[in-house]
C-alpha cells in the first residue's frame, strides 16, 4: 500500500477513537462488561500500548517445574531483571567480542517491565519452553547456522531484522519501541506497530484469506469478534520471513481483550507441523501507556517514536566491508 493511502486510512481511523472511560479493575484473561466501547457496540481497544516485560518466553533452568512465582519471589526477580539492563554499559575486560556483542548499551533499552507472576511467557506446553524442532526445523536451523557463519557477499545474505525490512509477528517483548498503536472502525482493525513502522490492516468484514500464492512479509490477517475478544488468524507467510524458525508453515491465531482502561490482555498461538512438533501457545497483559508517562515531563498524551532504522547506520557497511578485507587477505587458490 502506498504511503498515501495508508495516511488516508489512519486520518479516517483516527476520527473515530474515543477517549477510554474509567472502569473496574478484572481478573487477566476475562473482559469487563464495564470496559471502554466504541460508539458502535465493539470493545474499545484503541490507543498505544506497551509491550515491555521482565517474564522470559521462556522458563529459566532455575524455574524448572515452578510456573508461578510467589509475591516475594515475583519482586526479587522483576528487581533483578531490570537491573540487568545496567550490565550493557559494562566494558569490563572480557575481550573485544564480548564488548561488540553488547554494542547496544542501555540508553537504547528501556527499564524491563513489571514481570508476570508466570516463570514464563509461554502457557502451554505447561514446561514453559518451545516444543522440539521437527527434523525438517532442525536441519533449516543448521543451514542457517552454517550459513551465518560465511562472510556475507552482500547485504541479501545479512537478516531482514539487520536490513531494516521486517521484524515479523507475533511480537514478544524485548529491546526497543515495544509500542503498538490501535485503530478501529465496525470493520476494520489496524495495529501500528513501532519497530520499523510496520502496518497490520486487519479486516473484520467476514473477507477470506488471500489466494496462497500471494506471501506477505507479515502473513494475511482477517479478524473477528468473540464476545469481547478480537481474534485475529494469519495465514500466507513469505518464505523470507522467519519466526523462531517457522516462515511460510507459520498459522497464528492471536487474541486481544481489552480487561480495563489500562490492560489489554494479548494471547498467540503459532502452530508449524514443518517446524515444531505440536503449536505452543503464550500470553502476557500490555499496558496502556498513557498510564504509565501521562504527564511525566509534561507529556500529556505520549506518542511513539519515529523508528528511523537505518539513519547513522554503518553496522552492515562495516559487516560487508569486513567480508571484503577478508577476501582480500584469503591466498590465492591455484587453479591450475
Amino acid at each position: 500500500m502506498c504511503q498515501g493511502s495508508f495516511a488516508t486510512m489512519l486520518v479516517a481511523l483516527a476520527t473515530v477513537c474515543l477517549v477510554p472511560s474509567p472502569v473496574t479493575g478484572q481478573d487477566v484473561g476475562q473482559g469487563a462488561s464495564d470496559a471502554p466501547r466504541t460508539e458502535w457496540g465493539d470493545s474499545d481497544l484503541q490507543g498505544i500500548w506497551n509491550n515491555n516485560n521482565s517474564t522470559p518466553l521462556e522458563r529459566p533452568n532455575e524455574f524448572a517445574g515452578k510456573a508461578i512465582l510467589t509475591p516475594e519471589e515475583l519482586a526479587a526477580y522483576t528487581q533483578r531483571r531490570q537491573a540487568s539492563r545496567e550490565d550493557r554499559d559494562s566494558r569490563d575486560g572480557r575481550g573485544t567480542e564480548s564488548d561488540v556483542r553488547r554494542a547496544y548499551n542501555a540508553l537504547w533499552f528501556p527499564v524491563p517491565g513489571t514481570a508476570i507472576s508466570r516463570t514464563s511467557l509461554i502457557l502451554d506446553p505447561q514446561d514453559g519452553v518451545i516444543p522440539p524442532l521437527t527434523t525438517d526445523g532442525q536441519r533449516r536451523a543448521d543451514a542457517r547456522r552454517g550459513f551465518r557463519q560465511v562472510p556475507p557477499a552482500g547485504p541479501e545474505d545479512r537478516s531482514l531484522w539487520e536490513r531494516c525490512i521486517t521484524r515479523g509477528v507475533p511480537r514478544t517483548p524485548g529491546g526497543y519501541n515495544n509500542h503498538f498503536q490501535f485503530f478501529q472502525t465496525p470493520d476494520h482493525v489496524v495495529i501500528l506497530i513501532e519497530m520499523v513502522h510496520e502496518p497490520r490492516i486487519i479486516p473484520l468484514d467476514g473477507s477470506p484469506h488471500l489466494s496462497s500464492s500471494i506471501p506477505q512479509w507479515l502473513g494475511d490477517p482477517r479478524g473477528r469478534w468473540e464476545g469481547d475478544t478480537l481474534v485475529v488468524e494469519t495465514t500466507n507467510f513469505s518464505t523470507k520471513t522467519n519466526f523462531r524458525g517457522s516462515g511460510q508453515g507459520l498459522h497464528l491465531v492471536e487474541r486481544f481483550t481489552r480487561v480495563d482502561a489500562d490492560t489489554l490482555d494479548y494471547e498467540f498461538t503459532v502452530e508449524d507441523p514443518t517446524t515444531w512438533t505440536h503449536g505452543w501457545t503464550a500470553a502476557w497483559p500490555l499496558t496502556s501507556l498513557q498510564s504509565e508517562v501521562g504527564g511525566l515531563d509534561q507529556v500529556e498524551v505520549p506518542e511513539m517514536f519515529e523508528y528511523a532504522c537505518h539513519e547513522g547506520n554503518y553496522g552492515l557497511v562495516g559487516q560487508l566491508g569486513g567480508a571484503r578485507a577478508e577476501e582480500r587477505q584469503a591466498p590465492t587458490q591455484d587453479t591450475r
